[in-house]
């Protein structure tokens, strides 16, 4: 291998990926728009949930449960009449509808079951979930406050102390980041090398490549390199700018280290692509590949849900690709602060991953050079 020519011809590679306006648009619009959106968004997280209460028993309890709510989880309550309640729901005005009976507050000090109702608009699903239950703890928790000071009640024989460690404030913005940072990583790498090899197809490119004195092989490290070069340094780009510096989400862990795992996940993800390039004919076939091969890698690695609740036969099979050791990898470097002596494992994983579909695609790329000309 002549060092020059994989040089040069990278080169070329990053000339000619900058006159290509889409692509282009699509690596800024990965690590900037997209990262920031994903993690404001928070769609798990319960934020300025729209909620309406009639109080019917207008007692010194249900001002209480009434001043319980406000933001940033709900928003200020608005107060209604039960003719008004399945108007708003129906409008979609209001997410939860809280309804005080009258004789609540009677009823709990006179040691009778007191029962509310909650109306809840299902359709809004990730708030209604993780509302209701901040509403039931908010209800409970006031009551037994209030209660207090009627009667005397038994100190629990547990009292659990919550410790949430690496995310004190369970803040979504932290994890929906960094994630997509992760995600974005492999959707380039892959799109942006299968992308460069169908171009040279596209235009006529491939004669002169192979009428030059370069081997496939330099051909393909080329286009690994510069691309692999490009996402890496984006990525660091965002991961220091939007993520650190706009968003202010705190990074535990040693960056080079996290950039050197990144490299190698780039490795094999950038050789993943050449194979796809080489499979298929033109950039809507690749598109579709990319569908198959992306949805089952970025749903399955460990990024949106973890492994271990998925089936077991699912976690072996996934040990195979490689961006499920990235996301191993990148959790434990930004969140929890690891060193090389706990994701070293990883490390090795993607070296034996990268080299076999560094491997493999080289073979085919070899085979079908001929035959894209």
């Amino acid at each position: 291998m002549h060092v020059s020519n994989v040089l040069h011809l990278g080169v070329k590679e990053l000339r000619s990926l900058m006159r290509d306006v889409v692509m282009v648009a699509l690596v800024i619009y990965s690590f900037t728009i997209s990262v920031y959106t994903s993690a404001t968004a928070r769609p798990e997280t319960l934020n300025k949930a729209p909620i309406a209460i009639i109080d019917e028993d207008r007692s010194p309890l249900s001002a209480r449960i009434v001043d319980a709510f406000y933001p940033p989880y709900f928003l200020p309550p608005k107060l209604i009449n039960q003719a008004d309640a399945d108007a708003r729901m129906d409008a979609g005005l209001d997410t939860f509808a809280l309804d005080i009976p009258l004789g609540f507050q009677r009823d709990l000090l006179a040691g009778r079951n007191a029962v509310v109702q909650l109306n809840v608009d299902a359709t809004r699903m990730s708030q209604a979930f993780t509302g209701s239950g901040y509403i039931q703890s908010i209800i409970n928790g006031e009551v037994n406050t209030f209660l207090q000071g009627y009667r005397a009640k038994d100190r629990p024989a547990v009292d659990l102390v919550l410790r949430a460690r690496f995310n004190p404030e369970l803040n979504q913005t932290w994890f929906g980041a960094v994630m997509q940072i992760i995600n974005s990583v492999t959707m380039l790498s892959i799109i942006l090398t299968g992308a460069a090899l169908i171009r040279e197809r596209e235009h006529g490119t491939v004669e002169h490549l192979l009428v030059m004195p370069v081997t496939p092989f330099e051909i393909m490290v080329s286009k690994i390199w510069a691309m692999a070069a490009l996402v890496l340094g984006v990525s660091l780009f965002s991961l220091l700018v939007i993520v650190r510096g706009l968003l202010a989400v705190p990074i535990e862990g040693s960056l080079p280290l996290f950039a050197v795992g990144t490299a190698l996940h780039l490795f094999a993800t950038t050789s993943l692509g050449i194979f796809l390039g080489t499979i298929a004919r033109s950039m809507p076939q690749f598109g579709l590949l990319m569908m198959l091969v992306l949805l089952p890698l970025q749903v399955l690695s460990g990024s949106a849900t973890p492994r271990e609740s998925m089936p077991e036969f699912v976690q072996f099979i996934m040990l195979a690709a490689p961006n499920t050791h990235f996301v191993i990898l990148a959790q434990a470097i930004l969140y929890r602060g690891a060193g090389l002596a706990v994701v070293w494992p990883q490390f090795i994983s993607l070296i034996l991953i990268g080299s076999a579909l560094f491997s493999f695609s080289l073979a085919r790329f070899r085979k079908t050079i001929g035959t894209m000309a």
